[in-house]
């Protein structure tokens, strides 16, 4: 029987299941930036990202839709994070079809 596909929040509000994989990553990753950013003053995080500082209040609020989810990993590298997309494995392996 092959393994049910773990729901999150982004499925449960009706996104299609690629629409709910790239949120969920987009917000895992801005998690991560934010709660490195807070080592930063805001012109520090300007400088490091260059970026306005409207664009630093909209990311350390948390506006993520207004942030690509390249724009993020751009961000994650500029504060030296090691950004990565992990992918596993199907559960259940179908063999080719032989027509």
């Amino acid at each position: 029987m092959p393994k049910k596909r773990e729901t999150n929040v982004f499925d449960d509000l009706g996104f299609s299941t690629h629409e709910a994989d790239v949120l969920t990553m987009k917000a895992e990753l801005h998690s991560k930036i934010v709660r490195c950013a807070k080592h930063y003053s805001q012109g520090e995080l300007q400088r490091i990202l260059h970026v306005s500082q409207p664009r630093i209040s909209d990311l350390l609020r948390g506006k993520i839709a207004r942030f690509s989810l390249e724009t993020l990993i751009d961000y994650a590298q500029a504060l030296k994070m090691r950004p990565e997309i992990r992918t596993h494995e199907p559960a259940e392996t179908l063999a080719p079809s032989r027509a």
